[in-house]
């Protein structure tokens, strides 16, 4: 069977979560941000969950421990360190999506910040006039969320990732069918998708550092070297082949539950009680869907329907009921102690999700 000819569109916001703050607070505009997540231990215990280019100017990347973050922006007093709000940043991404939708023929939602667009009908597989749709795109997100975003445009799923990515930030990138060797040839090889520092080490012990030093390797070479489902992708790969379509998925943010109590209360057994039913309800919908959870939270709905929340982020991703009603049990004794109203309504929600079977190979990501 012969694939048809298809247009593919990836879209990458840039610095997303420190977008997000920057849109709250336009006063941040300029100054080096750093978006963190705190661990328990207080002080500057924690790792960078992503920063601003202003930032990343000083060596400042996602991952590293908040401690060293400070350091290398200690003598800029402008920098600011801010904790993760990942309820926010869901809706600002919910807004994205909904925008990004609308420009497609089929939308993949992949992750709060990026999402596939197969575009190949509505452009008759014409790449001008998918370019122009990917400007009017970056446009309307830029006029309604006062925001950047990367995009890349090709044939498939794989060679638009990589486009994306290579003039951020605010950048857009078209390879067409004809371009794409000229394209991949020069580039380091952990532009591929899936290639991390370990498949790259490999990959420098045989003196290979940029795509086009890999087509020399036949097939078989690679599926010695790393498996037969990893080396025939990794051959494909750097010759820009991939049949992955663009599915439709819509984003599954979070799984919630909220139940009216019988009466209204602050008592720590009555809410303590309530909060494990929650999470047995909220954790068989993470079983049925297959998901794993990075971040907890509960909310108050109190007496004057005014509303309180507290959430954690973990550091592993989890589907255990145990640590659920652990660290709910805890946001509860946590939320309490300076809690003055009476709970009408109490919450429990699960976000930061992923797939319980995770990512098994380099060839999964798409």
């Amino acid at each position: 069977m012969v694939m048809r000819n298809r247009i593919v569109l990836h879209v990458d916001f840039d610095y997303f979560y420190a977008q997000c703050e920057e849109i709250r607070n336009p006063q941040l505009k300029g100054k080096p941000v750093v978006v963190c997540i705190f661990s328990d231990r207080g002080g500057d215990s924690g790792a960078v969950a992503t920063a601003n280019y202003t930032a990343r100017k000083f060596g400042v990347k996602s991952g590293i421990p908040i401690s060293f973050a400070k350091s290398r922006l200690q003598e800029n007093l402008e920098s600011v360190f801010l904790p993760a709000d990942f309820d926010y940043y869901s809706d600002v991404s919910s807004s994205a999506m909904n925008i990004m939708e609308s420009f497609a023929d089929v939308f993949e939602y992949v992750g709060r910040d990026e999402a596939y667009l197969d575009v190949t009908d509505r452009t008759d597989v014409n790449f001008e006039q998918a370019g122009h749709i990917a400007q009017q795109l970056k446009n309307e997100i830029r006029q309604k969320l006062k925001m950047t975003c990367s995009i890349g445009v090709s044939p498939n799923k794989l060679i638009s990732k990589i486009a994306s990515n290579h003039k951020k930030p605010d950048g857009l990138t078209i390879i067409k069918t004809d371009q794409i060797m000229t394209f991949l040839k020069p580039l380091e090889i952990r532009v591929i998708p899936g290639i991390g520092k370990k498949t790259e080490s490999i990959f420098k012990d045989l003196n290979c550092e940029k795509i086009e030093d890999v087509l020399k390797f036949d097939v078989f070479e690679l599926n010695k070297k790393f498996g037969r489902k990893n080396g025939t992708y990794i051959y494909n790969a750097v010759r820009g082949i991939h049949e992955g379509q663009v599915r439709p998925r819509a984003p599954t943010i979070q799984f919630s539950k909220i139940i009216t109590l019988k009466e209204n209360s602050k008592n720590l057994q009555f809410l303590s009680d309530n909060l494990k039913i929650l999470c047995e309800q909220v954790h068989s919908i993470s079983i049925e869907k297959q998901k794993m959870f990075r971040s907890i939270g509960i909310q108050f709905v109190n007496e004057d329907l005014s509303t309180k929340t507290k959430s954690k982020m973990l550091k592993n991703p989890t589907n255990s009921i145990i640590e659920l009603e652990r660290i709910s049990k805890q946001l509860l004794l946590e939320s309490l102690s300076d809690h003055e109203l009476m709970v009408r309504r109490l919450g429990l929600r699960i976000s930061e999700l992923t797939d319980v079977e995770g990512q098994s190979d380099i060839t999964s990501y798409f």
